[in-house]
């Protein structure tokens, strides 16, 4: 295995934490007798690192050191993963996923960085495309196997099984990836000083935009993605169908991220990806929750298929314009660090949204109220930037 593999493989084993509670929610709801609401911010809590230390981390990467930050990240989702497990009352079980969440953080931030120290040039672009699939392939794996595992063995020896596979990566990357270089001389200057970067990042108009856009975007995707296993579940789906089902929507939308970027490197401008992947989410929404599609379930899962598989063009372009709204060469990764907090405040907030609106209407069928108003704020927002970069 390529070394800049090795690296992907450290986001989808990350991404499979993420994705490792939807499929227990039912067994959680009898093991601990959480609440609805309680579940959504257990799906959301863990990105309450991202969503209160992104950019700082962002700021810190290069001085941390790329690979000791992810070996870091690592560490910290495997024994958060493997005290969870022994969880007996919701509380702990939040504090655990508040960790992995700081481990998440400090996986994906470097993770870019890592790549492009590893990989030719001449290669970047496509290694980079492959980065871009890890959520959806990691998350998918794991609502794929998640139902027949809890199933069959429970959800702390799920808990466990990841914690166990993160141990695997971690092992593999202290062998495989070269200790960071020495710290050159120039990032302590004067000019590349956190706070000259900070002050240029939050200054500038353009991270703003790609952030709260990219808060638009995750709301909708957790939000949808992270409830399908209790809605096909309370539909009356056996447990195997309901991890096929919701996986197929989870990695579908690897096929969005690597088609963004076949359509960038073809020269298709990333507002347009905005544009198109915003509308197909608002309008997919509507079609999988609204109250007029529910005798049609083949219509609501075709629905939520486009969904999921047009809106991950959505991050390929964010990523793209990041390269071209950073106030300086030198901010690029502030940049992106503000754009994955405000990514992580979409993940955090949405969730308990949903569930809110569900438990006071009885039901789903107004979730598409929720996330068709984050849709159309990511296509006003969208509009704006496009302005500006004309």
């Amino acid at each position: 295995m390529a070394r800049e593999h090795l690296i992907i493989l450290a986001g989808i084993i990350a991404a499979m934490h993420q994705g490792k509670l939807p499929p227990a929610i039912p067994a959680l709801e009898a093991a601990l007798s959480i609440s609805l609401i309680e579940a959504g911010f257990l799906l959301s809590l863990v990105q309450l690192a991202g969503m209160t230390v992104g950019l700082f981390m962002g700021l810190a990467a290069d001085k941390i050191g790329l690979r000791k930050s992810l070996l870091t990240g690592l560490i910290i989702i495997m024994l958060a993963s493997f005290a969870g497990g022994f969880s007996t009352h919701v509380a702990t079980l939040l504090v655990c996923r508040a960790m992995e969440g700081l481990g998440f953080l400090l996986i994906v931030l470097p993770a870019p960085g890592l790549i492009r120290r590893l990989v030719a040039p001449q290669l970047l672009s496509r290694r980079l495309g492959l980065w871009g699939c890890y959520m959806g392939f990691g998350t998918g794996f794991a609502l794929l196997l998640g139902p027949w595992f809890i199933e069959h063995f429970g959800w702390a020896n799920w808990w466990w099984l990841l914690s166990v596979l993160t141990l695997v990566v971690t092992v593999l990357i202290v062998q495989k990836i070269p200790p960071d270089p020495v710290e050159q001389t120039a990032h302590s200057t004067p000019e590349h000083g956190w706070q000259s970067r900070l002050q240029l990042t939050l200054k500038a108009p353009g991270p703003w935009l790609i952030a709260i856009i990219f808060a638009m975007y995750s709301s909708q995707w957790l939000s949808v993605v992270g409830f399908l296993p209790t809605l096909y579940a309370q539909a009356g789906f056996s447990g195997g169908m309901v991890g096929v089902l919701t996986a197929s929507v989870a990695l579908i939308n690897v096929t969005g991220n690597f088609g963004g970027g076949q359509l960038l490197h073809r020269g298709v401008l990333p507002q347009h990806l905005l544009f198109g992947g915003f509308t197909i989410m608002a309008m997919g929404s509507v079609l999988t929750f609204g109250s007029a599609t529910e005798s049609w379930p083949v219509l609501r899962f075709v629905a939520v298929l486009c969904f999921s598989a047009v809106g991950g063009m959505i991050p390929a372009a964010l990523f793209s314009l990041a390269m071209q709204v950073a106030p300086s060469e030198n901010t690029v990764s502030t940049t992106v660090g503000w754009m994955q907090q405000w990514s992580s405040f979409g993940q955090f907030a949405g969730p308990p949204l949903v569930a809110a609106v569900a438990v006071g209407v009885g039901g789903w069928q107004w979730t598409w109220a929720v996330t068709g108003s984050a849709a159309l704020v990511g296509i006003l927002l969208a509009r704006v930037l496009s302005a500006r970069l004309a």
